[in-house]
């Protein structure tokens, strides 16, 4: 008996209690007048994928969210420049709380919000759903990457956009997940470039599913799906080159049987050989070639600050902890020059 309390009190230990997606949704809720908002902002990116809204999709902001103030300060700057090329250009923030590792590391802003190895994960939820509405009260819509199915159930109702990353494009659960999530989501090509994982992935998410997951309440259940309500797909180069020209878009497009889906194209890691500074020069040549590719979105890794750093007790504000990113006012410079050349490239078309 006593070494069976010993084993359960053991289990114990290694267990923390977090709150239910339901009760962070009481302590932290959305209003029905921003509900509102993210519902417009879900069908205006649909609208903008599916090419009945002629915009380019934007989705843009740093690598991974490590700090309040900073990410904030970045949505603001963000909010003042959409109000400028909103005739053009659709920004969606890219505002990512968890990082996936090849091996080990700081794991996002949700895990570790205090950049302590603490793995403070309730205080992570909260505060990354508090950051997440501040977000939106500046009428900007969000952008994450599904890596925990089991967040999702968090932060369900604030997103306006999704991804699923390269390495988890062929897992089940989140061709699942992402059959049951209400805004589009894309998937991205293999790092070795292959589509075909993307393309399967494609096809899974936009068709029903039941399958395990969990509900607002915690409970285990069987959830139901309707189908992803327009998947898509995110080129983002590979190991061995880019894949964001229209060279590498028309032979994709000649391998595949039927028509391609709605393309994204992830302006930074292999596309930019993983160096950020990169990423205006790649995408001015999306736009240039856009009439023929008929690209309809782009990503870039931004921040306030050029680069990227380590975390220690001495940090640069508004820099990056992880990937490298475009500092803001290379950022606001790239996509003032975008809008210019998408309105003349309008104008022509009219006249």
């Amino acid at each position: 008996m006593n070494s069976l309390n010993n084993a359960l009190n053991q289990i114990k230990s290694n267990e923390t209690i977090l709150s239910l997606p339901c009760e962070l949704k009481q302590t932290l809720p959305l209003n029905h007048a921003f509900a509102r908002q993210i519902k417009s902002h879900r069908e205006t990116i649909q609208n903008i994928l599916s090419g009945t809204d002629p915009r380019l999709l934007v989705i843009i902001g740093p690598c991974s969210i490590h700090d309040h103030d900073a990410a904030l300060e970045y949505a603001k700057n963000l909010k003042e420049l959409q109000d400028k090329i909103s005739d053009q250009i659709f920004l969606v923030m890219r505002a990512y709380i968890e990082k996936p590792r090849t091996t080990v590391g700081w794991k996002g802003y949700m895990y570790d919000p205090d950049l302590d190895q603490s793995s403070n994960l309730q205080l992570g939820l909260e505060k990354s759903r508090k950051l997440y509405l501040d977000i939106i009260e500046l009428g900007l819509p969000i952008a994450s990457e599904i890596l925990s199915p089991m967040a999702t159930a968090y932060f369900d109702d604030l997103l306006a956009w999704g991804a699923i990353g390269a390495r988890t494009s062929e897992s089940q659960i989140h061709r699942e997940i992402s059959s049951y999530m209400p805004y589009s989501i894309g998937f991205k090509n293999g790092t070795d470039g292959s589509i075909q994982i993307a393309l399967d992935a494609i096809q899974s998410a936009s068709k029903q599913h039941q399958f395990l997951g969990m509900n607002q309440q915690g409970l285990p259940s069987i959830l139901q799906s309707q189908g992803n309500p327009y998947p898509h797909l995110i080129l983002r180069g590979a190991n061995h080159g880019p894949n964001y020209d229209l060279q590498s878009i028309e032979k994709i497009r000649s391998k595949i049987s039927g028509n391609l889906p709605a393309l994204v194209i992830d302006c930074s890691h292999g596309n930019s050989a993983k160096d950020p500074l990169r990423q205006p020069e790649i995408l001015q040549q999306i736009i240039l070639e856009r009439r023929l590719t008929h690209v309809r979105g782009v990503m870039l890794e931004s921040h306030l600050v050029d680069g990227n750093q380590k975390i220690s007790c001495d940090m640069t504000y508004g820099q990056s902890i992880t990937d490298g990113c475009l500092g803001w006012e290379k950022t606001q410079a790239a996509l003032l020059n975008a809008a210019t050349i998408l309105k003349i490239d309008t104008l022509k078309r009219s006249a």
